[in-house]
């Protein structure tokens, strides 16, 4: 009678399976990139605040730091309404 020691080849058959898989993930592995359009480069390169907005926007913001903002309800709701009838 004939004893062979254990066979190591076949001794886990999935190895070489998981290798290729591995192998196979760190090759397809891709990383996130964002890329901007020309135009938008474009937009951003000439985008210059009115100076009226400009003071506006610092008014408002100083008025809601004192607290003597208020907000009027009407013209809030017609520019919704207007906007969403524009929509349509």
């Amino acid at each position: 009678m004939k004893i062979n020691g254990s066979n190591h080849v076949n001794l886990n058959p999935y190895h070489k399976h998981l290798n290729r898989q591995t192998a196979m993930k760190q090759s397809f592995q891709q990383e996130d990139k964002v890329e901007i359009s020309h135009k938008a480069k474009s937009l951003q390169e000439n985008a210059s605040t009115d100076p009226a907005r400009e003071k506006k926007v610092a008014d408002i913001k100083q008025s809601i730091e004192q607290g003597e903002y208020k907000v009027n309800a009407e013209k809030t709701a017609q520019k919704m309404i207007e906007f969403w009838n524009s929509r349509k």
